[in-house]
């Protein structure tokens, strides 16, 4: 945001017909764990939230936001959805305690940019200066003010909901009974690289439990969403495949719920170029206008901190930089190994002892490394084929770039990060 790559998101909504069952499809709308494929309702969208600063009191323009669904624009309603129902007493109910009592309302960042002429006053932290003297109505002190906006230009209209005679008990639907079509309609609807990121992260966070009965459950659970998901999960962990309890649900993939095919704009994302004063700044300058010209934000790495060349200020050096900060990595060459690449000093180094003069800094390879192993964008110009093959990586795998011209280069790993990542980086093993 600095920088001025303001992030945006956009707004969609589904419509559906307002029917008494509140369903569609057979999807019961009130239940808010499910999901309605785009493809049966379309996504509309019809506006564009964009960041364009960023707090400079981070207390008081963060930490004392007082969000709460009850707060409704014209055309939107609350529906029966038993959880909203229930946030809509809860938001509110914390923020009395949370922000210090009822007028939280007037704490600058809750402050509403239209003029607000209510009764509320008095209280705790009480700071607006109400006019009048009669806080109620209807008055005659205050000749019947402040009068209700008419319907033409009233916040918020009841729309008047004939109700059905019925019984009230204290029960869950019926339809909250199905607890697997969902999650089954999710995984059918992945990728095979994405099921794959699936297995490995159930495999991962369950491979940490201590409580055996609680992984046996869940594999339990998710044999009765997919069996190749079961059975690949169950394996990570070395346990027996359970039988499901009930038989997989009927479902339709959803295709929109992938994210392979789809392109994103690359506006906002870092990009990491990792340079050496010692083997020239062939192109770095140009490449880093190139970036900022596409809304990105270019991060220079460095053997040092400071400035290189012609004062060309350094973001990063080999020992502060991580590949988990950038979307995408560029070499400008091969750096040699820097003079701080000392295992008393950075644990990410080894002993340059070990190492004669032409080695790449370990750091770089370790940052190569684990950049091409997250499927991220990687590109390179100079020699930077020889950091490649250092840190394992051939110049024709998957997202990898090499070429003479640094623009060029840019280019493609522009085109390859509207993909977000390079999936075909990934081995597919599941089905």
């Amino acid at each position: 945001i600095e920088a001025g790559a303001h992030p945006q998101w956009e707004f969609g909504i589904q419509v559906f017909p307002d029917t008494p069952e509140q369903t569609f499809e057979g999807i019961d709308l009130l239940d808010p764990t499910n999901l309605v494929p785009e493809e049966l309702a379309p996504v509309r969208r019809i506006g564009r939230l964009t960041l364009t600063a960023n707090p400079t009191n981070f207390f008081a323009e963060t930490e004392q936001v007082a969000f709460h669904p009850g707060h409704l624009v014209p055309g939107i309603d609350v529906t029966d959805d038993p959880l909203l129902q229930a946030r809509l007493f809860s938001y509110l109910d914390t923020q009395l305690t949370r922000l210090g009592g009822p007028n939280f309302a007037q704490i600058p960042i809750n402050r509403p940019h239209a003029p607000v002429n209510d009764m509320l006053r008095d209280g705790f932290h009480q700071q607006a200066d109400h006019a009048g003297v009669a806080p109620y109505r209807p008055n005659s002190l205050d000749g019947g003010c402040p009068f209700l906006a008419g319907e033409d230009i009233s916040a918020y209209v009841e729309v008047p909901q004939q109700l059905p005679a019925t019984t009230k008990v204290r029960a869950a639907p019926v339809s909250f009974d199905d607890h697997f079509s969902q999650p089954r309609l999710f995984w059918l609807s992945l990728s095979p690289v994405e099921k794959d990121h699936v297995v490995q992260a159930f495999t991962f966070e369950l491979g940490k439990c201590y409580e055996q009965a609680i992984k046996e459950r869940e594999l339990q659970v998710l044999a009765n969403i997919d069996g190749r998901l079961c059975a690949d999960v169950a394996a990570g962990l070395g346990l027996p495949v359970p039988e499901p309890t009930t038989p997989p649900a009927e479902v339709q993939a959803s295709p929109a719920l992938s994210q392979l095919g789809e392109t994103w704009p690359v506006a906002g994302r870092l990009i990491g170029i990792v340079v050496d004063p010692a083997n020239g700044l062939d192109g770095v300058t140009e490449v880093k206008q190139a970036i900022l010209g596409q809304g990105m934000v270019p991060l220079l790495i460095a053997p040092h901190g400071g400035t290189i060349g012609d004062g060309i200020p350094v973001q990063r050096t080999f020992l502060t930089a991580r590949s988990v900060e950038f979307d995408a990595l560029l070499l400008a060459g091969t750096p040699r190994v820097g003079p701080d690449a000392l295992g008393g000093r950075d644990a990410k180094s080894a002993d340059p002892a070990d190492a004669d003069e032409a080695a790449v800094d370990p750091r770089v390879r370790l940052m190569i490394g684990e950049t091409f192993r997250h499927g991220k964008a990687i590109g390179g110009w100079g020699d930077a084929a020889t950091a490649f093959g250092a840190a394992g990586c051939d110049p024709v795998d998957p997202g990898v770039v090499l070429g003479e011209d640094p623009t060029t280069v840019l280019d493609e790993v522009v085109t390859l990060l509207g993909s977000h990542r390079v999936w075909e980086r990934f081995p597919v093993t599941s089905a």
